[in-house]
Order: C-alpha cells, then structure tokens, then sequence
C-alpha cells in the first residue's frame, strides 16, 4: 500500500514537472491585459495616434476604471481632441486642476506599466 502512494506521489510530481518544473522567473509567460470599453477607449480609437488598437486602447480605458472617476475620464478624452487642453491643465494653479493633474499622472504612469 505504501508503494502504491509513494508511486502516486512520484507520477503526481512528474505531472507537474518535478521539482525543477517552475523557477519563478515570469519573463516569459505572456501577460494578459486587462480590457474595458468607455470614453476613453473610444477617444483612443479614433485619435491619429499610430499606436492606437483595440487592445491598447481597452486596456488604458480599464486601468483608467480602476483609477479615475467618471468625472475625471470625462475631462482626460478632451486631451485626445485638444492635447493644449492637457498642457494647461498642467500649468494651472487652481486647486482643483492640481488635484485632476495627480490623478491623471497616477492613471496614466499605471496605464504605462500595465498596458506596454
């Protein structure tokens, strides 16, 4: 009986590629992106911008999701239109610009890590 479940344990092992089977390194597994529809997918997807994709353009509206309010998302599609718009929100000294400008940069440096 104890053959049969070192046997067992042995074939189980095997199965799962020994002890060797996974090193941790996981720069090579393919990473999947998060994807999303909204304002700012679809602004993306109809910008001039060459880089622009379904994929890409999902997955910067759902990090944007996980980080910007309905608001805010609103106010980031102007800079695909009118990318002054972005420069003087940046510049501005009113309060509630400043705060817009934090979020937007912590958005859009998450979105860079994610969605590369």
């Amino acid at each position: 009986m104890i053959r049969f479940s070192t046997l067992g344990m042995m074939l189980f092992l095997a199965g799962c590629g020994g002890v060797h089977g996974f090193k941790g390194d996981t720069r090579h597994v393919p990473r999947i992106a998060p994807m999303a529809t909204g304002p700012i997918s679809t602004a993306c997807l109809t910008s001039d911008r060459k880089a622009r994709s379904r994929a890409l353009c999902g997955c910067i509206q759902a990090v944007a999701n996980e980080t910007l309010s309905g608001s805010e998302q609103r106010r980031a599609v102007q800079f695909y239109s009118d990318p002054q718009s972005a420069q003087d929100t940046r510049q501005s000294n009113r309060s509630g610009d400043e705060r817009f400008w934090r979020a937007y940069t912590a958005y859009s440096e998450r979105a860079d890590l994610i969605c590369r």
